[in-house]
């Protein structure tokens, strides 16, 4: 008998071939579920009016979503303090 032609070699084959198939299976099933919870989530958030981008003369603004700009912190100029930074040269 020829060396490549015995059933050893034939049976070997196909175990590497399933080995190798069933990754890329749960690898696709995985994805198919993360992209589908993640459809789940954005399609049940639910917001007033969908947010759009207003380009005005020299910056784009958010306007509308889901975020109310009462709850934002202040802005502003932050106090400053007597402490310096460290990588700081003049």
């Amino acid at each position: 008998m020829a060396p490549g032609n015995d059933a050893n070699t034939a049976r070997r084959a196909r175990a590497t071939r399933s080995a190798g198939l069933l990754p890329l299976v749960i690898g696709l099933a995985s994805a198919a579920a993360l992209t589908g919870a993640a459809y789940l989530t954005v399609d049940n958030a639910s917001c007033g009016a969908p947010a759009q981008y207003i380009r005005h003369d020299s910056h784009v603004e958010l306007v509308g979503g889901c975020v109310d700009g009462s709850n934002l912190p202040a802005t502003g100029t932050p106090a400053t303090g007597g402490a310096g930074h460290g990588n700081y040269n003049p």
